[in-house]
């Protein structure tokens, strides 16, 4: 019965998205969203089963559902592994996914592409269904790449704003950039084992040296930092907000950004081989944590605001990773979903309330207006920003302690100064929106209103699970969590601290937060003219941070406009001299031809016609490889990589 369960949790939403994609437009809203939200709500009751299995016995389940390649030393098979890691990933990609649909139902009632984006949606499911689920890495991947395909169609999903298109393509751009990463991993991982199954890769990841586990945890780790949206391929994400809200909470807050978290922690017996990476994990995930915070204290857009939240949050759980804090990772993982998917469905409810309106500078006196969507907010609110008893302050202080006692103090400093940070711009943020005088125009004040019962019913349910949802890792590192994840990642995340420091440290993270809550109720409720005083005081500080570092600037300037450049040179050299040698042996060949001697008649005329009829020939085989068949170029493009990762293999042998 569990295998059964097993092969149906992806199953049911792709049934739903082949239904509405080929027959939506045929039937009306309620038909589609019936299916596309019953689809995934039967996903979560099949991992729920899942689940208490796995829960009662113990044991992980490998299921085959077709053999797919074999031959030679390769076999893939489209299988599935659940075990701990995969159950506590399924729970919350299908829990929260369910929820989020059925907010969407409210938030995008009236759309015309209604029944195009619950097809998108769950087509998203299916492909982060498939990505925690596989058993090998060729699973994962397509996984990987489906979850980045919706990713692409959902932010473009009003294709007809400029903005949305770009912010499409800068996605896609940049997420194929960490899956080149990605890919040359897998190649070295198969060059070395001869399979890509994690149990008998993970069996064997002995025989690595030391240098091939770098070099293919270094791997891993660029297409990680570009799906998890860290320094430096973390552009892509605060633009991704021209999507629809729900397509923030759930691809962009609470499932597909933690892709690159759950291929860290699947694959730490390799990382564990390598302080080396660990270490440029662990560097990279504080970097960010902090780097993210800084650009977040002075945005304006609501939407924004939360998604440098989300690339600071993220940056947690790669500094957890780094430190070896495993469980803590995962734990954050989970109550981060809880939060921030709380978040911004209520920034959704906010936008929905004030008829599309996202600037904070246009808000204010929103409390008792909307006051379930208030009172939700702030519940995120205190849990983002680490304050006991709510989720957030568990999973963050875990990570915290764990690098303290394990003496990694720069890190510990810089999740402290960004978890001081986050309290501050998340308090301001809440005070903008909900207190102080309205600064809303007349008509947008006159029609505010508190959103419908099927969008406040899901903030209700998220709201309880940032409320208690922390208690899964309580005690700190002895909780239920770590012990049922202990037969995936080991105990790799404890520490043998003694219990007066551990409450210090909590006592510590609990005055950050308060820190910071206290700065921003000075700021923005006591001496509301305090900010604008100190913007003008500091404003070379205040552009750099409202600019993000003029970091985009920065990435056009060195890769775009010389990108543009070099296609248009290409397209110049191609016109003028390629054309131009081709119209030029026609030219040489007519003025041979007329020729007043038999040598320049015939030996002349015919040479060229010789190297003529070789250009030719030559033309004719390179036109092959322009078909125009993507499937063709991702052929080559694979085929590159591989060479590629034999190069790395050969200069780490020598």
């Amino acid at each position: 019965m569990t295998h059964l369960l097993i092969k149906l949790i992806p199953v049911f939403p792709l049934l739903a998205a082949i239904a509405n994609g080929l027959a939506g437009s045929r039937w009306s809203h309620e038909t589609a969203h019936r299916l596309a939200c019953g689809s995934v709500g039967l996903s979560f009751l099949s991992t729920i089963g899942v689940f208490i299995d796995v829960l009662r016995s113990g044991a992980a389940r490998e299921v085959v559902a077709y053999q797919w390649i074999f031959g030679g030393d390769l076999t893939i098979n489209l299988a599935y592994l659940v075990d701990p890691l995969t159950c506590i990933m399924l729970l919350v990609v299908t829990g929260v996914g369910f929820l989020i649909h059925v907010y969407s139902v409210g938030y995008m009632h009236g759309e015309t592409g209604f029944t195009r984006f619950f097809t998108y949606m769950n087509l998203f499911m299916v492909s982060m269904l498939l990505l925690v689920m596989g058993n090998n890495y060729v699973v994962l991947f397509i996984g990987w790449e489906g979850v980045g395909l919706c990713s692409y169609l959902l932010i473009g999903y009003y294709y007809d704003k400029v903005s949305a298109a770009k912010a499409a393509s800068k996605a896609f751009v940049v997420n194929r950039i960490g899956d080149a990463g990605f890919l040359l991993a897998i190649f070295l991982v198969f060059i070395n084992f001869h399979t890509l199954d994690y149990t008998q890769i993970f069996s064997q990841v002995g025989r690595l040296s030391p240098d091939m586990a770098t070099a293919i945890a270094l791997c891993l780790l660029v297409g990680a930092v570009g799906k998890s949206a860290q320094i430096p391929l973390y552009t892509w994400l605060p633009d991704a907000m021209e999507g629809p809200t729900p397509v923030s909470a759930l691809i962009h807050a609470a499932t597909m950004v933690t892709a690159g978290v759950y291929m860290i922690v699947r694959n730490h017996a390799i990382f564990d081989l390598s302080p080396t990476a660990l270490e440029v994990v662990g560097l990279i995930g504080g970097a960010t944590a902090l780097f993210a915070a800084t650009i977040g204290l002075v945005q304006t857009d609501i939407k924004r605001v939360l998604a440098y939240s989300t690339v600071s949050q993220l940056g947690y759980m790669f500094l957890g990773c780094g430190i070896g804090a495993y469980t803590a990772a995962v734990f954050h993982l989970m109550t981060h979903a809880f939060f921030k998917a709380l978040l911004f469905l209520s920034a959704g409810s906010v936008i929905h309330a004030l008829g599309g309106e996202q600037d904070i500078r246009h808000m204010g006196g929103l409390s008792s207006k909307i006051p379930w969507t208030y009172r939700l907010f702030l519940i995120g609110t205190i849990a983002i920003a680490g304050i006991p008893p709510l989720a957030g302050f568990w999973s963050k202080d875990e990570i915290m302690a764990h690098a303290f006692t394990h003496h990694r103090y720069l890190l510990y400093g810089m999740a402290a100064v960004g978890a001081f940070l986050t309290a501050f711009y998340m308090f301001r943020l809440t005070y903008l929106t909900f207190y102080g005088q309205s600064r809303m125009d007349h008509h947008t004040e006159a029609h505010v209103h508190e959103s419908p019962t099927v969008m406040i019913a899901p903030l209700t349910v998220l709201g309880g699970l940032s409320l208690i949802g922390g208690f899964l890792g309580f005690p700190p590192e002895q909780g239920w969590l770590h012990h049922f994840l202990a037969p995936v990642v080991g105990a790799s995340g404890e520490h043998d601290a003694s219990t007066g420091l551990v409450l210090t440290l909590m006592m510590i993270a609990t005055g950050i937060a308060f820190l910071g809550w206290g700065l921003a109720h000075y700021f923005y409720s006591i001496s509301p003219t305090t900010p604008d005083r100190l913007a003008a005081m500091t404003e070379p500080v205040y552009r750099l941070l409202l600019n993000k570092y003029y970091v985009d600037e920065l990435y056009d300037f060195l890769f775009v406009e010389p990108t543009k450049k070099l296609g248009l040179l290409l397209d110049w050299f191609d016109r003028t001299v390629i054309d131009g040698l081709v119209r030029g042996v026609g030219q040489l060949a007519e003025l041979g031809a007329a020729g007043s001697t038999w040598l320049e008649k015939y030996v002349i005329y015919g040479g060229l016609n010789v190297i003529g009829y070789g250009n030719h020939l030559i033309a004719r085989q390179w036109r092959q490889l322009q078909s125009g068949m993507v499937h063709h170029y991702a052929a080559i493009i694979v085929a590159g990589l591989f060479l590629l990762a034999l190069v790395v293999q050969f200069i780490v042998q020598r």
